[in-house]
């Protein structure tokens, strides 16, 4: 199906602290630049690919496997791929599964994203795991080194940039509760790079949804008389989107419950006083171990992010509760709001592509919306 590849393109990559690798084309030809990240998932690419946090970012698939079952136009998070290029080891062009609707190349060359493939992205990984997240540039047109280098210079640090109003949808957009439901919860969504799945996730427990930009006050969405307000997921340093930070500020104090995923968890914490900081290296992959500090119990998450609720920062926020950790690092993983039905995790319980372990918090934030509706 689509194109294959009858030559291979000679490529490059160049890392900021003068590491290369050479490989061949994948995707587009041409020259790309972001932050270098690694995901350590084994399947899923194309929801990977697609969803709108990995704006801005090289992505390095740690599987040694990418392309060969093809793309599905279902099996997307957003509109188009979002990842700034494509790093992996063996690179199939050709989609080995009777369902596919193309080829991860056609899929790649769709949205003109430039990829490198056939490098050791072992030794790879192991040397970003060491030496920590780090800007990139990808070429296989054979521009001069020189030039990539003055041109990898120029890119800024994934610190300070605001990367939400780059992925944000245009115009607020209404999705209706799945055929079967039983809830009548209207939730506003404040789009900070949402995945398609968690909308779905959403309707299919009966909620409409309304959907909002990130640049929404609190005052418009609010007059859209919801139950409950969704923070979601998104690229970016939160600490720079201080706008949408005093939005989030104004939402707790309506008394509204609220669910907060990935960057919107990010933004709650800011809200309420917390600091976040920059990660050594992101959390991505669909296999990262978080314990329920409520429950005692664990749950197999799926994670994409680079900045974390500083920890330390707690000490300071009495009316803030951690709730989760991640059980590799003993990061911060969850928070709650004392007294307020005000809840957030790190991590992506929608997953696609993960495990649905922690789908209960969806049912959660709908019994929060029930629970407020009977008590008014």
């Amino acid at each position: 199906m689509g194109k294959t590849r009858d030559s291979k393109v000679p490529a490059v990559l160049l890392l900021a602290d003068g590491k290369r690798f050479e490989g061949h084309s994948a995707g587009s030809l041409g020259i790309t630049t972001g932050e270098i990240a690694f995901n350590t998932g084994m399947y899923g690419y194309q929801e990977i690919f697609t969803d709108p946090s990995y704006h801005r970012q090289i992505l390095v698939m740690a599987t040694a496997h990418v392309g060969n079952y093809g793309v599905h136009e279902e099996e997307v998070e957003s509109k188009k791929v979002q990842i700034a290029g494509l790093v992996t080891k063996n690179y199939s062009s050709i989609a080995s599964r009777a369902g596919a609707s193309g080829t991860l190349q056609d899929f790649l060359e769709r949205d003109a994203v430039v990829g490198i493939c056939d490098l050791d992205t072992r030794a790879l990984v192991r040397h970003i795991r060491q030496s920590g997240a780090m800007n990139a540039i990808i070429c296989s047109d054979g521009t001069d080194e020189s030039e990539l280098m003055r041109r990898l210079e120029a890119v800024p640090s994934m610190e300070g940039l605001e990367l939400s109003s780059e992925v944000t949808t245009a115009a607020e957009y209404d999705a209706v509760p799945a055929v079967g439901t039983v809830s009548n919860s209207r939730v506003a969504l404040l789009d900070l790079g949402v995945k398609r799945s968690i909308v779905q996730c959403l309707t299919d427990r009966g909620c409409t949804v309304r959907v909002f930009p990130m640049l929404t006050s609190a005052e418009e969405m609010l007059a859209w008389s919801p139950d409950g307000i969704m923070l979601s997921n998104g690229p970016g340093d939160p600490g720079a989107m201080l706008e949408t930070v005093e939005t989030v500020k104004a939402l707790v104090h309506s008394d509204k419950p609220i669910f907060g995923i990935c960057l919107g968890h990010q933004v709650l914490a800011l809200s309420q006083g917390l600091r976040t900081v920059k990660m050594f290296n992101g959390h991505r992959g669909v296999n990262h171990p978080v314990k329920n500090l409520l429950t005692g119990k664990a749950e197999i998450t799926s994670q994409n992010h680079g900045f974390v609720v500083d920890r330390d920062s707690l000490q300071t926020a009495p009316d803030v509760e951690v709730t989760h950790i991640h059980l590799n690092d003993d990061t911060v993983a969850g928070i709650a709001l004392k007294g307020r039905p005000v809840f957030s995790v790190q991590y992506h319980p929608e997953a696609s592509a993960g495990p649905h372990d922690s789908r209960y918090l969806f049912d959660q934030f709908v019994e929060n919306m029930e629970r407020v509706v009977v008590l008014d």
